[in-house]
């Protein structure tokens, strides 16, 4: 489609909260949806729905982070399945 992406290595510069914040908003989901929980549970970090705290989790810890994101324009989409990057291409 003649689209070169920007990639950005979050684990090597963890978004902050704000860009995570504007992240899930441009995904339509809660902050619980973006969470690995497998990588959640093997850092010992208890279970909550607060959205809030699993944002600063995420900038702390973005090995949790489910990936890959893709942003196109005022859209964004995880990569799995990859079809779903097709999306807003």
């Amino acid at each position: 489609r003649g689209i070169e992406p920007t990639v950005v290595e979050y684990l090597k510069e963890p978004p902050d909260a704000k860009t995570l914040s504007g992240l899930l908003k441009k995904l339509g989901v809660q902050p619980k949806d973006l969470i690995r929980p497998k990588e959640h549970r093997a850092l010992g970090l208890p279970e909550t729905d607060d959205a809030q705290e699993l944002i600063t989790r995420m900038a702390t810890h973005p090995e949790i982070i489910e990936r890959p994101i893709v942003v196109s324009g005022g859209k964004a989409r995880l990569g799995r399945p990859p079809e779903a990057v097709l999306e807003i291409l």
